[in-house]
């Protein structure tokens, strides 16, 4: 059994514990009566019920997957054989990259006959995760300690809401509805940096991870929780936005992205950014340890 255990370091304040989590599930897509998958590997496609090979795949060759009753059927060679499971994976070689909705990603798939309609999951590490997310959700070009906030910020709020999609079988979407999230395709080496720079970090409050809510543009002044969603959360504060610039873009709640880029240019690093932004937050490490 895998366990989040939370050390400190010379700025990290807190010692929390938290559910386990070795990986993240984020749903790709849910619903659809057709998928395209691939990988960047010779690989298997694997029956998630009973651990058995369903059929070998090739690598960098696209391959069509849908619905049939209560299982599914892959095309293969321009005909579609039946899957006799509802419920499948692909996993890559080590180093390998699986791909679906026209992007690359890291981890594996999952895909499950759901009321005879698809729904494909990326299980990935979290810090993978946080990876395709940086990117996603803030430009790459902007200043590293701004993009280190967004991946503190990020990882905060995946690990707060492990499970939120639960009925849908995975935990978090990869819309902002959740959090952007583009996989490996994503990715760029400076946003890397970011997510490495911070690995493991996120923001407690009161010994639990809170979810640290942002968006793009509070437009000079962020909200209260209560102003927008009528009740509070203790760990947000209306303050000051720094993004007077920049029309309002989101809900207004905790981080600004852009005044996070502005406060990055003035000197401000990660930490301090975060600070600014969220009330009386302590920084902790999450690191996979087996118990």
């Amino acid at each position: 059994m895998k366990k989040i255990i939370l050390f400190s370091t010379v700025f990290l304040l807190a010692l929390i514990s938290s559910n386990p989590c070795y990986a993240i599930k984020i749903g790709l897509q849910t619903g659809v009566e057709r998928i395209g998958v691939g990988s960047s590997n010779d690989t298997s496609i694997i029956d998630a019920n009973t651990n058995r090979t369903v059929c070998k795949i090739d690598a960098m060759k696209g391959y069509e997957i849908i619905p049939y009753k209560n299982t599914m059927a892959i095309r293969l060679n321009g005909k579609f054989y039946q899957i006799y499971s509802d419920n499948i994976v692909i996993k890559p070689a080590e180093g390998g990259f699986i791909s679906a909705k026209r992007k690359w990603y890291r981890g594996f798939l999952m895909i499950q006959n759901r009321n005879q309609k698809l729904t494909v999951i990326n299980n990935v590490e979290l810090e993978d995760y946080i990876k395709g997310v940086v990117p996603s959700e803030m430009p790459s070009g902007w200043e590293l300690e701004a993009l280190k906030a967004q991946a503190i910020a990020a990882r905060s709020y995946a690990l707060a809401n492990l499970g939120k999609r639960a009925s849908l079988g995975y935990d978090l979407k990869d819309t902002p509805e959740d959090q952007a999230y583009g996989g490996a395709s994503a990715e760029t080496a400076k946003t890397n940096s970011a997510v490495q720079e911070t690995d493991g970090l996120v923001l407690t409050y009161n010994y639990k991870v809170v979810p640290a809510y942002y968006s793009a543009s509070a437009g000079g002044k962020t909200l209260n929780a209560k102003q927008a969603w009528g009740s509070d959360l203790p760990f947000i504060r209306s303050v000051p936005s720094f993004d007077d610039n920049v029309k309002k873009n989101g809900h207004g709640i905790g981080m600004s992205q852009h005044g996070a880029n502005n406060l990055a240019k003035q000197g401000y690093n990660a930490y301090q950014i975060l600070q600014y932004f969220y009330k009386n937050v302590k920084f902790a490490k999450a690191n996979e340890n087996s118990v």
